[in-house]
């Protein structure tokens, strides 16, 4: 297996390298990693306004060099904070998924209530599943992860265990992600609808959930907030 840090690195690089706008992937390479603009200033040794010059497209698109040392830069600022970028990163890749496609899959050294879950990220639970607690959680794009997964990879979502929360993005209503689950069998313990409330969700989706035994929450909560929460939890 290849070496997390190596692969995130050529990842990161790649996307600069390859944009239409460089500037622009750096700065949202560096919000992911959640480092100030200043912070990575003092891991490059120049000042502040350069970093942003770069961001802005004020200055001429970086080279090779400078792609290679802002790249750097952002894995050893994670390094020095723990390496949970990487260790995310690892994770998705390990489960045999793009990170485009995952966001985050973990296991929880413990089971914890869902409700705790839901207290971290937000969430207002729609309908009571049969249980009451989740051993992980996976996030995910779900209009990519629906376009792009086949039925047994998308059962890979589940990880180690189906206790867990399945939290999906990018949804509008609710309706593809629950009707997909319909036919993938065994359930989640939990579902989380990211980016709507309970006014907004599909008229059937607490029906389907309550067939089903599976917990349904929806959350409104910023997706880089959420993701941050979860990298804390439990």
């Amino acid at each position: 297996m290849r070496d997390p840090r190596e692969e995130l690195a050529e990842r990161i690089a790649g996307e600069v390298t390859l944009s239409e706008e460089p500037g622009a992937t750096i700065r949202k390479w560096r919000e992911e990693f959640d480092v100030a603009q200043t912070t990575l200033a003092d891991e490059l040794e120049v000042s502040a306004s350069v970093v942003s010059d770069y961001e802005s497209g004020r200055r001429e698109n970086p080279g090779i060099g400078i792609v290679r040392r802002v790249v750097e830069g952002l894995l050893a600022v994670d390094e020095r904070r723990g390496g949970d970028r990487v260790r995310q990163h690892a994770r998705v890749i390990s489960a045999g998924f793009e990170s485009d496609v995952v966001y985050d899959l973990r296991e929880y050294p413990v089971t914890v209530p869902t409700d705790r879950l839901y207290g971290a990220i937000d969430a207002e639970e729609v309908v009571a599943g049969r249980a009451d607690t989740v051993a992980g959680h996976t996030v995910i794009n779900s209009v990519e992860a629906i376009k792009r997964l086949s039925s047994e990879e998308f059962y890979r979502l589940y990880g180690q265990s189906t206790n867990r929360a399945l939290v999906f993005t990018n949804v509008t209503r609710g309706e593809s992600p629950l009707v997909a689950l319909r036919v993938v069998t065994p359930t989640p313990s939990a579902v989380v609808l990211h980016g709507l409330n309970e006014e907004n969700l599909w008229e059937h989706a607490p029906a389907l959930a309550q067939a089903d035994g599976v917990s349904l929450a929806t959350t409104t909560k910023p997706l880089e907030e959420l993701l941050d929460s979860l990298r804390e939890f439990p």
